[in-house]
């Protein structure tokens, strides 16, 4: 019984590992999308049926093929210890709501479209994206502190100097925040500036300034993050998967303090080997 479950196993991880099912496996996520999408389309009612069955067919997949990473696996939890396994299990059981339940079709439906986002555990250059964002995060988190110390800063100053102009814009703090907002995101912006330059000229300072420190140095600032947690991501990912420059790198070091530590072994052997001779 063990030697057949054995091979069993062997079988189904040269079927997990293949290519040609990985790639069926995207398009079928790609056609789930596809089927979520269409639905949203009045003129699909006809097809309701039809499409009903390949929901049902494209959640029936899903479900054997995480059937056949998790069979897999020589040891059964090992599989949940990778958080994109455990992202995937959690999709593929909320895919198994029934979606002709009229009091669940609409959670049913949600769930269905969070099937899509499968296609980032299954792409190895959208998990290093996914990843590396996430990582960023708690240092885009002082950046955005500091972005926040300065909307606060121009929006009380344009408060107390442009409230007369046009309250609905700079009435209190917080719609001067939300105005600030607008002007970084150059919606228009030239049009508030311009109704306060009626009143003061010089207000084009307190503009560009604002835009100068949140839309080119902040944003650069978040940008930089970003770009040094991916490159990281991308180091650790060439060094899991022994590829690329990095890869080759660190086995070059390896091998070197390996061959240093031999030639050290040497000389020690041949320095006691002359110390006899003595």
């Amino acid at each position: 019984m063990r030697i057949y479950w054995a091979r069993l196993q062997d079988r189904l991880e040269r079927l997990r590992a293949n290519k040609l099912f990985e790639t069926f496996v995207i398009l079928v996520i790609v056609a789930s999308a596809l089927l979520i999408g269409a639905k949203t389309y009045e003129e699909t009612s006809r097809f309701d049926q039809l499409i009903n069955w390949l929901d049902l067919g494209v959640t029936l997949f899903f479900l054997f093929e995480i059937i056949v990473r998790m069979a897999a696996e020589k040891r059964f939890f090992d599989f949940f210890k990778k958080g994109w396994n455990i992202f995937d299990f959690v999709i593929v059981v909320a895919s198994l709501v029934p979606i002709n339940d009229s009091e669940m079709v609409l959670i049913a439906r949600l769930l269905r479209v969070f099937r899509v986002l499968r296609l980032v555990s299954m792409v190895p250059e959208l998990r290093m994206l996914l990843s590396a964002l996430v990582k960023s995060i708690p240092r885009m988190g002082y950046v955005a502190l500091l972005m926040f110390i300065i909307f606060y800063i121009y929006a009380a100053i344009g408060s107390f100097l442009f409230e007369s102009i046009d309250p609905f814009l700079w009435g209190n703090i917080t719609i001067a925040m939300l105005t600030l907002f607008r002007v970084a995101t150059f919606e228009d912006w030239t049009d508030v500036m311009y109704d306060t330059m009626e009143v003061y000229p010089l207000s084009w300072v307190f503009y560009l300034t604002f835009i100068f420190l949140t839309a080119f140095i902040f944003l650069n600032m978040m940008i930089g993050i970003v770009l040094d947690v991916m490159q990281k991501e991308s180091a650790a990912e060439q060094l899991e998967s022994g590829e690329g420059e990095i890869a080759e790198i660190h086995w070059m070091r390896e091998h070197m303090a390996a061959m240093s530590e031999q030639l050290q072994r040497i000389e020690t052997a041949l320095e006691q080997e002359r110390m006899r001779n003595r």
